[in-house]
């Protein structure tokens, strides 16, 4: 239990610090956006605050996911950082319709934005922090095998590509090109959709027990190493990738006792989860070796 609430804590302290950095681009980005009247850049910069409203809906999820198991959820509340990662996907698909709406709205009322030496900078300095921040909580979401920080870091990486299309748009401005400004606000559109969907599909996946380890002969060949163990096969994995159950069937001498049977499952769960630590629940079920397989011992 102590680990669970350490692992939970050292998520939540790397939200919080993606959290003031996206909202420090964010402010950036919208205060000069509007002064310099670019759709593109204010854009880009209420994406870089649906980044830091991820952060907040990422903080709730660890919260309530946290929670320690009880009668009513014997498998924990681990899901309910799925559930919340869903709910990232929803706001960004909201951010890119409202988007898309205003770029329409900029082709017919076109307002030429001011581009000069700061908007640039303010674009090609905000940019680098995003990539700090995107490397950054992607590792550390691949450490601490935490979904929710790994897809908040592909949510990081959507806002990086609009930021460069951003600049795009603001040289476009300066060779004399305007329209170049609400299009790139539709190229941002778009690569918000794509983020929402990438999320939706991934998490989707996770609560209809999608296939979480799609190759497990690693599983296979270190049960096979186990004494005792003859076969092994229906190798069968599901959930987050900080909370993996797996269940696989194991062969086994048929004249052994059931103390003996009992004892080489626990031995087959402990060598897993030292071997694969995500992997939180195991069932093994026990079955007699073959009778082919019987003869030829």
């Amino acid at each position: 239990m102590g680990n669970i609430k350490k692992h939970y804590q050292e998520v939540q302290k790397v939200l919080w610090i993606v959290l003031f950095l996206n909202w420090a681009v964010a402010a950036a980005k919208i205060i000069y956006g509007f002064i310099s009247r670019s759709a593109s850049m204010t854009a880009d910069g209420f994406h870089s605050l649906s980044d830091g409203t991820s952060n907040i809906i990422g903080l709730v999820g660890i919260h309530f996911s946290s929670q320690p198991k009880d009668a009513d959820h014997p498998y924990g509340h681990r899901k309910y950082e799925t559930l919340f990662a869903l709910g990232i996907a929803a706001m960004l698909i909201m951010v890119a319709i409202n988007l898309i709406e205003k770029g329409i709205g900029r082709i017919f009322k076109p307002v030429v934005p001011q581009v000069n030496i700061i908007s640039f900078a303010i674009m090609f300095i905000t940019t680098i922090v995003n990539i700090v921040v995107m490397i950054y909580e992607y590792r550390r979401g691949k450490k601490l095998q935490s979904d929710i920080l790994v897809i908040d870091s592909m949510h990081t990486r959507a806002d990086i590509f609009t930021s460069i299309s951003v600049i795009v748009a603001l040289v476009g401005v300066k060779l004399g090109f305007p329209i170049v400004d609400p299009i790139v606000t539709f190229v941002i559109s778009g690569f918000i959709a794509y983020s929402a969907f990438e999320i939706i599909k991934q998490e989707s996946g996770i609560l209809c027990d999608a296939v979480a380890i799609a190759d497990t002969d690693k599983i296979k060949n270190l049960v096979l190493g186990i004494k005792g163990v003859r076969n092994c096969h229906r190798i069968r994995t599901r959930g987050r990738l900080d909370d993996i159950h797996l269940d696989l069937h194991v062969e086994v001498d048929g004249n052994i006792t059931m103390s003996d049977s009992h004892h080489l499952s626990h031995t087959i769960q402990k060598e897993i989860i030292k071997k694969f630590p995500e992997i939180v629940d195991i069932i093994v079920h026990m079955e007699p070796a073959s009778i082919k397989e019987e003869e030829k011992t």
